[in-house]
C-alpha cells in the first residue's frame, strides 16, 4: 500500500490496466480526487497512473474498503464477486463503470452495440458506414479505445460504442440514440453470477434508448423496447417492412429491407451466414440513424472482416484454413461451423468459462471430418461431441494444425473455432489466432 495525499478520495477506482487508465485520465481532466486499487502486486500501467495522478493513493492486494469511499467506478475485468466489491454493495456503495460516466458526460448522439458474438464486426462496420455518409464518428468502448478516451477528442456528429455485459451491469443510465442487441448465447459464467443475470446485462442496452434494433430471433428482446420512439428488426427470414432480412429471389440470397433487394450475398466482402446478419444489423442502425443507403451497401462489398473472425489464411494443398480465433464461447463456434459450407477438421478447445459444449455436436454433424482439440478443456470437448470420426489432442497450436492437415481431404476446411477462452494457454484471443495462421504459415514451407 501507498500513499501520498492526506486527504480522504470519495471515488475508489477498482482494476488498473486499458480501462483503469481511461478513467485515472477522465477523473484527472475533471479534477476529481481519487484513489486507485488493484489485487495484484505489480499491475500494468503503474508508471502512467502516476504520470497521470502523481498524488493518489494506490492501493495493491488485500480487500480493505477504506471508510472514505462513497463510489467505485470498476474496470470491466473485476467481478462483483470480489471481495472489495462485495463489501461495498454490502455497504451500498455505488458500483459504476466507466460507460456510466461517459453517458452522463456526453453531449453528442451514440449508439449501443452488445451481444455475445459479433459486436466488434458490427461497431467496425458502422464507424465505416457513418465514414462513408460523411459523419464525424468516433468508435470504441470495450473495442480499441476507452470510452472516457473518446470524450478528450474534438466531438464528433456520433460515438459508436462496443459494450461488453460487464460495462453494462454496472450502467444505471444509457441514453443511446440507438441500441442494438445482436444476439444472446451462454457466456462468461464465471463473472455472472448465472445466465439469466447475463442476459439481463445484455437487456440493458435497451434501457433508455430513444430507437432500437433488435433481433427477431430473441423474443424476449423486443419487450424491453416498448419506450423506443422506433424498433427495426433483422433476422435471417424475410423480412416484413421497413425491416431487415434475407431473402431468395432465383438461385441468388440478397440483404433486403422489406421486399426492397439490396445486395447479393454473394457481393459481401465477409464470409459467412453470421456475418450476413452483422451487416443486416448494421443497416437497420443505419436506418435509424439516417444514413445514406448506397453509402452503406459500398462498405458492405469492401469490408473483409476484422481479423480472428472467420478470416481466410491460406488455401495450402487444396484446403481452405479458417482463422476464427474470436469464437470465445459456444455460440460463437456454432455460428462459425455452421458459416462453412465444405467438410472441415475442426480446431478448438481452451477454457470453457464453464459454458456447455453440448451444441457443438449438432452443427458439426454431417461435415466434421475430425477435431483437434487444445488446452484446458479439451477432453469435455471430446465428450460433447461424441462423434465417430476421428478426435485427436494437441499440446500446441503448431502441432494441432500439423494433425489438422493430416486429418483434412481436398476441398475440406480446417477451421479454428476454439469455443473457449485464450488465457490457459495464450495472452489473448488474437495471440492465438496470430499463431494458428504462423503455423498455417510453415505448411506452405
Amino acid at each position: 500500500m501507498s500513499g501520498k495525499r492526506t486527504s480522504a478520495a470519495k471515488n475508489m477506482v477498482v482494476g488498473l490496466g486499458a480501462t483503469g487508465l481511461s478513467i485515472a485520465r477522465y477523473l484527472q481532466r475533471s479534477d476529481i480526487d481519487s484513489m486507485f486499487f488493484d489485487s495484484r502486486a505489480e499491475p500494468p500501467g503503474l508508471e502512467e497512473l502516476d504520470e497521470i495522478f502523481p498524488d493518489a493513493q494506490v492501493l495493491l492486494g488485500g480487500s480493505v474498503l477504506p471508510k472514505s469511499v462513497q463510489r467505485i467506478i470498476a474496470s470491466p475485468g473485476v467481478a462483483d464477486s470480489h471481495p472489495l466489491l462485495a463489501k461495498a454493495h454490502k455497504k451500498n456503495i455505488e458500483v459504476v463503470s466507466d460507460i456510466e460516466l461517459f453517458a452522463r458526460a456526453v453531449s453528442a448522439p451514440f449508439v449501443a452495440v452488445t451481444g455475445s458474438n459479433g459486436k466488434s464486426t458490427v461497431t467496425t462496420l458502422l464507424y465505416h458506414m457513418c465514414r462513408a455518409d460523411g459523419r464525424e464518428v468516433l468508435a470504441g468502448g470495450n473495442l480499441g479505445e476507452p470510452a472516457l478516451d473518446l470524450l478528450d477528442q474534438r466531438k464528433p456528429d456520433v460515438y459508436v460504442l462496443e459494450l461488453s455485459s460487464f460495462q453494462l451491469q454496472r450502467t444505471q443510465k444509457l441514453p443511446a440514440q440507438v441500441a442494438v442487441l445482436l444476439n444472446v448465447s451462454t457466456d462468461h459464467l464465471d463473472w455472472h453470477v448465472d445466465e439469466e443475470e447475463y442476459r439481463q446485462s445484455k437487456y440493458r442496452v435497451y434501457r433508455d434508448a430513444k430507437a432500437a434494433v433488435c433481433n427477431r430471433a430473441d423474443e424476449e428482446a423486443a419487450k424491453y423496447t416498448g419506450h423506443c420512439d422506433r424498433v427495426i428488426s433483422f433476422g435471417s427470414d424475410a423480412p416484413a417492412d421497413g425491416h431487415y432480412g434475407l431473402r431468395v429471389d432465383g438461385e441468388e440470397t440478397y440483404l433486403a429491407c422489406g421486399e426492397t433487394l439490396l445486395l447479393s450475398t454473394r457481393e459481401l466482402a465477409m464470409y459467412g451466414v453470421h456475418n450476413q446478419l452483422n451487416a443486416l444489423a448494421a443497416l437497420a442502425v443505419g436506418d435509424l440513424l439516417g444514413l445514406d443507403v448506397a453509402a452503406m451497401l459500398q462498405v458492405l462489398v469492401e469490408f473483409p472482416g476484422l481479423p480472428h473472425r472467420m478470416q481466410f489464411v491460406a488455401r495450402v494443398a487444396a484446403v481452405d484454413y479458417i482463422n476464427d480465433s474470436k469464437a470465445t464461447n459456444v455460440a460463437a463456434a456454432v455460428a462459425s461451423i455452421e458459416s462453412v459450407d465444405t467438410m472441415l477438421v475442426l480446431i478448438a478447445g481452451g477454457d470453457g468459462k464453464g459454458g456447455d459444449f453440448a451444441e457443438l455436436s449438432a452443427a458439426v454433424e454431417g461435415k466434421l471430418r475430425g477435431a483437434v482439440l487444445i488446452g484446458k478443456d479439451a477432453e469435455k470437448i471430446a465428450y460433447a461431441l461424441d462423434t465417430v470420426m476421428a478426435v485427436h489432442f494437441a499440446d500446441t497450436m503448431g502441432a494441432a494444425v500439423s494433425m489438422a492437415a493430416q486429418c483434412a481431404e481436398s476441398d475440406d476446411t480446417v477451421l479454428l473455432a476454439p469455443a473457449c477462452a485464450s488465457l490457459d494457454q495464450y495472452n489473448n484471443y488474437m495471440e492465438r489466432g496470430d499463431s494458428f495462421c504462423d503455423a498455417v504459415e510453415t505448411l506452405k514451407r
